[in-house]
């Protein structure tokens, strides 16, 4: 699993990462003897399960048997892969990693000074909203959109101040260069170098956050309605800053998202705010642009249905059309939750209170349900060119799911708000043209029973096998791999023992990222986390291995008898037999060693 990075390098993120640090800055733990323990963040629970043990650096669930390192917890909880989790750790210890060049060293340097001087300037922002004078103008202005101070703090919004050069001068006050100030958005260069400008000036400022909290551009807000000045100024395109692959929000909600299993998809920050502190977290606004092909593949990542929440004006019904193709495209479904006019979902909630757009949020209709409500709306359907054009549009935008199912039941519905036949409509549909379609695809959903759990005795081994390190010389000497019937065990056990052999153990949170992922690891983790004493282990750890030896040892005498009981055998096939049984009665017979005291 280490791919590019090298054993040596993991082993040095994942010490400088103590895994209880670690999962402490995501849940509140406490305090259970030599571990910790909380509610488990992968699945609802009331009674705690969720074991993290710093002394073997690892986590497990007792309950959905999550378990593993700490880069499986970050791959787990943010939704992420392993590269990003490697390079997230690394960033959190100051450990620069060996993969990268020269040139990508330069870059990060380069991202680490924008990161800063945006952290830096959104403080100064908050500060001028909330502490000056200047800042009064703001303050009414949320005052009256009923944004709570509660609100202000947790979005850390601010207010840049109505001049030209309060950005250059603060940039030069706190040293930061101004050629950088330039490249990260905040300043714009006049013309002919005859020096610089603020590019933020007399607006509510909200700070657009990465997926892992860190500022990375702005987006201001005028305050004055009567300004002849575009309502919205957002910063530029940087190293840091890509508004095509950016949310507002997810660094918030992302975890909200998860558990919900859907995405609310709305369309501005104050939209956005107001939904969150309602109690719907499971929410996003893209930043600065329309919803791209980008977006859809963000939300992919983290769940398979959204639900658009857009104004209830024609623009806002139109860009709830216009996402579609890249939703479908990336294999999400999708409801649309619709407002009534003239209500966007800010204007709602302030209304009609947060249990009402909840209400309205679980039930958020199918997308082409709305889609066929939105067609019949904007054309006649009393006309020829009305019927026409819903036909058509229906048929097009059904086609591209590429389900069979969804093509008949909307043909139906289509064709009793048309008042045609549903056959009629069948036909329209078909003729549709979808751009790169094949015929008629195929998809087969492929299940995956839960493995089988091993045998006890052999759960007990790995017990047994990671409670003291002095057992593994005897446990390589004394116990065949053949004697494990269980797929997960053995691997584990081989893994142990070839890094003893070898001298390089590692511990068993380097062990786990040698081992396929999911039931392997998972079972690992579980026989190591379980608290149950074991008293006099040595002779338990005999006793099991004898057992699993005599367990191979009687699969086996059952195979000779049965080839033995068959009828016309040849005699020197009998007497080879009866030599193979004797001799592994003699090996039952055989006494083990005791481990060393």
């Amino acid at each position: 699993m280490g791919g590019k990075f090298s054993a040596s390098t993991l082993d040095q993120i994942r010490s400088a990462n103590d895994i209880v640090e670690v999962i402490g800055s995501y849940l509140p733990l406490k305090h259970a003897g030599a571990n910790w323990v909380a509610l488990c963040p992968f699945h609802k629970e009331k009674t705690p399960s969720f074991n993290v043990s710093p002394g073997r650096q690892i986590f497990h669930c007792f309950g959905c048997q999550k378990g593993g390192d700490v880069f499986t917890f970050l791959i787990e909880y943010e939704n992420i892969d392993f590269g990003e989790a490697v390079r997230r750790l690394a960033d959190r210890a100051g450990i620069p990693l060996e993969t990268a060049s020269g040139a990508e060293q330069e870059e990060r340097h380069l991202k680490e000074k924008l990161w800063s001087i945006h952290e830096a300037i959104s403080q100064r922002w908050h500060t001028a909203l909330t502490h000056e004078a200047g800042g009064e103008m703001a303050r009414e202005y949320l005052a009256k959109r009923k944004v709570s101070p509660e609100a202000i703090e947790e979005f850390r919004i601010g207010y840049a101040p109505e001049s030209w050069d309060d950005t250059v001068n603060w940039a030069q006050a706190k040293g930061f260069d101004l050629a950088l100030a330039e490249q990260s958005g905040l300043i714009v260069r006049k013309d002919a170098n005859a020096g610089f400008y603020d590019r933020f000036r007399g607006r509510l400022m909200f700070p657009i956050r990465d997926e892992q909290g860190r500022v990375v551009a702005f987006s201001g807000r005028i305050l004055d309605a009567e300004a002849k000045a575009a309502k919205y100024v957002n910063s530029p395109e940087t190293p840091i800053f890509s508004k095509r692959r950016v949310f507002y929000g997810l660094d918030k909600t992302k975890r909200a998202i998860l558990d919900a299993k859907f995405a609310v998809v709305c369309e501005g920050q104050l939209d956005l705010i107001a939904c969150y502190m309602a109690g719907v977290r499971n929410i996003v606004a893209p930043q600065g642009t329309a919803f791209t092909a980008d977006h859809a593949r963000i939300l992919k990542r983290y769940v398979n249905e959204v639900v658009l929440c857009f104004d209830s004006d024609t623009a806002g019904q139109s860009a709830a059309v216009r996402v579609l193709d890249d939703l479908l495209e990336c294999g999400l479904a999708i409801r649309v939750a619709a407002l009534p006019a003239p209500h966007d979902p800010d204007s709602f909630i302030k209304e009609r209170g947060a249990e009402a757009f909840n209400s309205l949020i679980q039930g958020a209709r199918g997308f082409f349900d709305f889609y066929l409500d939105y067609l019949c709306q904007h054309h006649d359907i009393t006309t020829d060119r009305g019927c026409v054009e819903v036909l058509s549009s229906m048929g097009e935008a059904v086609g591209k799911t590429r389900n069979s199912v969804l093509k008949e039941k909307y043909s139906q519905k289509t064709a009793l708000r048309l008042n045609v036949s549903p056959q009629a409509v069948q036909k329209e549909f078909a003729k549709a043209k979808i751009p790169g379609a094949p015929d008629e695809p195929e998809s087969v959903e492929v299940e995956n029973d839960a493995p089988a759990p091993p045998l006890t005795q052999e759960y007990w081994l790995l017990k047994y096998l990671f409670l003291d390190d002095s057992d593994i010389n005897w446990v390589a000497e004394n116990l065949k791999l053949e004697w494990l019937s269980h797929p997960g065990v053995r691997a584990i056990v081989e893994q142990r023992i070839a890094a003893h052999t070898s001298g390089q153990w590692r511990g068993v949170a380097a062990l786990l990222t040698e081992l396929p992922e999911g039931p392997t690891r998972s079972l690992l983790t579980e026989a190591v986390s379980d608290p149950r004493a074991i008293p006099n282990p040595k002779q338990q750890l005999l006793d099991v291995v004898r057992w699993l030896r005599d367990h191979e040892l009687d699969r086996l005498l059952r195979q000779v008898s049965l080839r033995l009981a068959a009828p016309d055998l040849p005699g020197s096939d009998a007497v080879e037999l009866m030599r193979q049984q004797q001799t592994l009665r003699r090996q039952k017979q055989q006494a083990l060693p005791q481990p060393a005291i």
